[in-house]
């Protein structure tokens, strides 16, 4: 039981790092108003462990925090992320259900976040357009991409059994 708890932690801390990484990195298109957020693609990573959970929540907490977000950001986004991250999870068994849950919850909250937080001044749907552009292409784009890679090594890099296509 031990050896699973740690493999848990080990992979949630590692997408975690790789999360805050990518969205450093990318910062200039990773916040505000229009933003493509590289780092999201990894939130297809519970469709192969649940450990990506708390790695992409943890992850994008301590992104918000470094990248000088309000307050309302770090807990709002961070939970758009847990929520988007959960529903991949629970929709692993259809690759191409997975990547919704994150789109659609930031589609929702980031631009709330967007408002209230940073005082946008944009109407709410053309925020709401522009962040689910971005999670579109995160997501969907980028994350399938991930997904097709990670499904060839699976077995060795989550050392899991296969999911369904």
């Amino acid at each position: 039981m031990e050896k699973k708890t740690a493999t848990f932690i080990t992979h949630a801390a590692a997408i975690a790092a790789i999360y805050v990484v990518l969205t450093l990195v990318f910062a200039p298109i990773s916040y505000g108003e229009v933003q493509v957020r590289v780092s999201e693609a990894l939130t297809i990573l519970p469709f192969f462990t649940p450990a990506a959970i708390p790695g992409l929540f943890i992850g994008c907490i301590i992104a918000n925090a470094t990248g000088r977000s309000v307050i309302l950001d770090i807990v709002f986004g961070s939970i758009a992320t847990l929520i988007g991250a959960f529903g991949t999870y629970k929709l692993r068994k259809n690759r191409w259900l997975a990547p919704l849950p994150p789109i659609i919850a930031n589609t929702v909250i980031v631009p709330l976040v967007l408002r209230y937080g940073y005082g946008v001044p944009l109407p709410l749907p053309m925020l709401m357009v522009f962040i689910a552009i971005g999670e579109i292409i995160s997501c969907y784009v980028m994350g399938e991409l991930l997904l097709t890679v990670l499904l060839k090594y699976r077995n060795v890099i989550f050392n899991s059994q296969p999911a369904h296509n």
